[in-house]
């Protein structure tokens, strides 16, 4: 389904990205780890065409520099991190937004489906009661369940997750998660993950890729060695100790 062949990419001239080439198998989920400034979110943007970068992105053997905006739209969505609020939608108008690379007319006016498909959404994330509500007034918690909601709604093949639970209390960070992995099983779809709890990118995806300055160091069944060297520590061997305090609860 994605292929990625020799990309390279970065800001200012300098290159975040070196030689960057995988390819993701339709249904299959990836996850994208590594320390800060490793060039996982930029990854993500190449992958998205939100960023200008050299070599070739295919998504179903199309070539995405091929593709309108539009089509693009249908093909992939990308779920970041809360980012400020500059305008006082409501819940179910944001949500709607979702559908509109799949709206047809001039001024693309929704359909009886798209409505459906967007309400349905809006129940799916907990935020039926509050569709009427003003984005501005919800916590970070309730906004980034707002943005998975037009996420969904734009109906991809494949979902582009920037730490997508950030601001998220635990138990949401986990029906996230799990709902995430449950829908791309079903519905045949593809999942790639930047997360920085190496916990929840195992729980999400089959396949992990271990980035460091901008390269990829491992990917697929990770190492406690691979691990080590990615982040200049004995990652599994925290992992362990951590355990093994949480065995001492009652």
């Amino acid at each position: 389904m994605l292929k990625l062949l020799n990309i390279h990419a970065g800001y200012d001239g300098m290159d975040a990205l070196h030689n960057i080439s995988f390819e993701l198998p339709r249904g299959k989920n990836l996850a994208i780890v590594g320390p800060n400034g490793c060039g996982k979110s930029t990854l993500l943007k190449v992958i998205s065409g939100l960023m200008p970068h050299r070599g070739e992105v295919y998504i179903d053997d199309e070539n995405t520099a091929d593709m309108k905006p539009r089509n693009r739209a249908v093909k992939v969505a990308l779920l970041g991190q809360v980012s400020p609020v500059y305008f006082a939608y409501s819940v179910y108008d944001t949500v709607m937004m979702g559908r509109y690379s799949h709206m047809q007319g001039m001024f693309g006016t929704p359909s009886k489906i798209d409505k459906e498909i967007a309400e349905n959404c809006i129940a799916t994330v907990g935020m039926w009661g509050e569709r009427e509500k003003s984005i501005n007034a919800l916590s970070g918690g309730q906004l980034q369940r707002v943005f998975l909601a037009r996420t969904l709604a734009q109906d991809p093949q494949i979902v582009l997750l920037d730490e997508p639970t950030n601001h998220l209390d635990l138990k949401f960070q986990l029906e996230l998660i799990d709902y995430l992995k449950d829908w791309a099983s079903k519905q045949n779809r593809s999942i790639i993950g930047v997360l920085h709890d190496i916990n929840l990118a195992m729980r999400l995806c089959d396949n992990i890729m271990l980035m460091k300055a901008g390269k990829v160091v491992a990917m697929g069944n990770i190492t406690a060695d691979a691990l080590e060297v990615v982040y200049d520590m004995d990652v599994a061997g925290v992992m362990r100790e951590t355990y093994e305090t949480w065995q001492t609860l009652v």
